[in-house]
């Protein structure tokens, strides 16, 4: 499975390590960081976007299906439970991910159609709808 760590370098901006990949997070100005990359929340809404793309673009390479292009654009929201007709939890807020996936290429409907149930299959849509257990100590 996968290792991540995060250091604290200065204020609320953090340096990410992905195997030999580092990258930053911070929350915006006017949350009290220095803006200088992007938040734990859009690293989130980045991780769904590229596996999505990438389990997309695969799956057409699989199947020998003429996708030339994925884009997918990501919203996050925290709406009221009463207000979501297809949730379970019936009260307090819920978090809500609304994903847009743009393909290009000369595809059929039907083609269109299967890559739009395969997207609900990448591994990170998976985990984030599967049940979560996250175990935390101090070390």
């Amino acid at each position: 499975m996968s290792h991540v760590r995060v250091e604290s370098v200065h204020n609320l901006e953090q340096l990410v390590t992905a195997r030999t990949h580092q990258f930053h997070a911070d929350e915006p100005k006017e949350a009290g960081g220095a803006d200088a990359g992007p938040t734990p929340y859009e690293h989130l809404l980045a991780a769904l976007g590229e596996c999505t793309s990438m389990t997309l673009l695969l799956y057409a390479r699989r199947k020998g299906l003429p996708l030339e292009k994925v884009t997918v654009e990501l919203d996050d929201a925290r709406i009221y439970a009463k207000d979501c007709l297809d949730c379970l939890s019936l009260e307090g807020y819920i978090h809500e991910i609304q994903r847009n996936i743009h393909v290009e290429g000369p595809l059929t409907d039907k083609q269109r159609a299967r890559l739009l149930e395969i997207a609900d299959k990448c591994p990170v849509h998976k985990t984030l709808t599967s049940e979560i257990k996250i175990r935390t100590q101090l070390v």
